[in-house]
């Protein structure tokens, strides 16, 4: 696709390490020269990942060894990487993974946010997984989503986009948060 629309991408940022979101990143890393972005509380998820998917998802995909690409860098909460003309601000929010990370962009007319695995229209990333955390997530949705402008405006991991200003008054698992106490989650 990339090759097919004469495209040249200059970075993989990834938002966590499941395999979902992480399948291709080594022969687009590879094959055009350039790095991913992880965090590294996540680093390890990329070679092996069975190891993170749970005894549901693991037999049909264990012995898949992915080597990492040449070139991982780490992602580090309030870090700006600018990419392509483009400032992405790093936020780390742990929960759906241990090392889950969203970024803030500025998009034309409203703020946005890449919120990968974290935050879905309607819900949040699921925390069964190996290295998941319910309270982790609730003090991610309390600490870092919710204090986001209403405007801001979700591009979620999966699913369609939303905005903060909808979650905030219709998603339960933030309703939830805004009522945890200080202490729970990070």
């Amino acid at each position: 696709m990339l090759a097919a629309d004469g495209l040249k991408p200059v970075a993989v940022v990834l938002t966590h390490g499941h395999l979902d979101h992480t399948f291709s990143v080594l022969p687009v890393c590879d094959g055009y020269g350039i790095p991913a972005y992880l965090h590294p509380a996540d680093s390890g998820m990329l070679s092996d990942p069975a190891r993170w998917h749970g005894p549901a998802l693991a037999p049909l995909i264990s012995g898949v060894r992915l080597p990492d690409p040449a070139d991982v860098l780490a992602l580090d909460d309030g870090a700006t990487l600018s990419l392509a003309g483009v400032d992405l601000t790093v936020r780390h929010a742990p929960g759906h993974t241990q090392g889950s990370v969203m970024f803030s962009l500025d998009l034309d007319d409203s703020p946005g946010l890449l919120a990968g695995d974290v935050l879905f229209a309607g819900s949040v990333g699921r925390v069964d997984l190996p290295g998941g955390s319910w309270e982790s997530m609730l003090g991610s949705l309390r600490d870092v989503v919710l204090p986001l402008d209403d405007a801001t405006v979700v591009l979620p991991g999966h699913g369609p986009a939303t905005t903060i200003g909808r979650e905030r008054a219709t998603n339960p698992y933030l309703a939830e948060a805004s009522a945890a106490p200080k202490g729970r989650g990070l």
